[in-house]
Formats: structure tokens, C-alpha cells, sequence
């Protein structure tokens, strides 16, 4: 993360699939997943390892105001990966592996579009 680079898939999934079985025997019906898959091919195991994905929310907002809300979290968390060199790798990493998300999900994927023109 301090690189602007992806948690390794087998490090996210088994805590995806941990929290999951736990929740799901106190009879929860239903999972939100923020910020998952970042890449197709964490989709794609996903849905082979856990479940099947029903619907997939694609928030659409500018680099710029990604690039603020980074900066303010990175003022006010203290989390030492939110610095202007690492978000540039972020949005990088973004563009090339998480945008193809939404094609590869294709009816499921729904976007909402925030501050974009």
C-alpha cells in the first residue's frame, strides 16, 4: 500500500471469505464490498472462491478531486501512504487495473457519476 500498489489477491480474499463466513452464519443475507475487486482477476477468483457478484457500483469522479480527498485523508488520518508520489502511483494502478472492472462485469456494473461534467 505504501508503494501505491495492490494488497497481494490471496492476502484480501481470505479476509474477504473470513469476515464473510462469519457474517453469514449470524444470518446475513447480503454483502457490500467497498473497494473490491481493484483488478478483473480478483473478480474473477472471487466469484469461483466465495460467490457469485450481483451488482457492481463504479463511483466516476474526476483525478482531481480523487486527488483531494487522498490529500485531506492524508492530513487528517495520518496514514503516511497518502502522499502526493504514492497517490500518483494509486491513480496509475487505478486507471490500468481497476477501470476494466466495469467493462469485464458488463450488465452488472452501474455507474454514478460524482462531480463529472
Amino acid at each position: 500500500m505504501e508503494r501505491g500498489e495492490l494488497v497481494p489477491l490471496e492476502v484480501v480474499l481470505d479476509l474477504l471469505k473470513e469476515a464473510m463466513v462469519e457474517k453469514a452464519k449470524a444470518g446475513t443475507k447480503g454483502f457490500l464490498i467497498d473497494g473490491y475487486p481493484r483488478e478483473v482477476v480478483q473478480g474473477v477468483k472471487f466469484e469461483a472462491e466465495i460467490c457469485p457478484c450481483t451488482v457492481v457500483l463504479y463511483y466516476e469522479v474526476t483525478e482531481d478531486i480523487m486527488k483531494q480527498r487522498l490529500r485531506h485523508r492524508g492530513e487528517t488520518s495520518g496514514r503516511v501512504d497518502d502522499n502526493e508520489e504514492t497517490i500518483i502511483k494509486r491513480l496509475k494502478t487505478f486507471n490500468d487495473l481497476t477501470v476494466p472492472v466495469m467493462t469485464h462485469y458488463g450488465a452488472k456494473a452501474h455507474t454514478v457519476s460524482i462531480g463529472v461534467d
